[in-house]
C-alpha cells in the first residue's frame, strides 16, 4: 500500500482533478459510437478512479458519480 499525505488545498485540486476525470470518462461512456472492448476498458478504470475520489470527497458529491449497474457496462 502507498499512502500520501496533502494539505487541505491539495486535497481540494486532487478531488477536482479526479471529478474532472470522471466527468470525462462518463461522457465517452454515452457515446455510443464506441465499441464495447473500449466500453469495458473506460467502465473498469471508472471504478478505479471512483474508488480514489471516494476517499476524498463528501458522500453528498459522491453521489453524483455512482453508477447504476445496468448502465455499467459489467456483468
Amino acid at each position: 500500500m502507498l499512502g500520501m499525505m496533502f494539505n487541505e488545498m491539495e486535497c481540494k485540486e486532487f478531488g477536482y482533478v479526479l471529478r474532472k476525470e470522471l466527468d470525462e470518462m462518463l461522457f465517452d461512456l454515452s457515446d455510443k459510437r464506441l465499441d464495447q472492448n473500449m466500453r469495458e476498458s473506460i467502465s473498469k478504470r471508472y471504478q478505479t478512479i471512483f474508488q480514489m475520489y471516494a476517499r476524498v470527497a463528501p458522500p453528498k458529491e459522491l453521489s453524483k458519480y455512482v453508477r447504476d449497474k445496468r448502465h455499467s457496462g459489467e456483468r
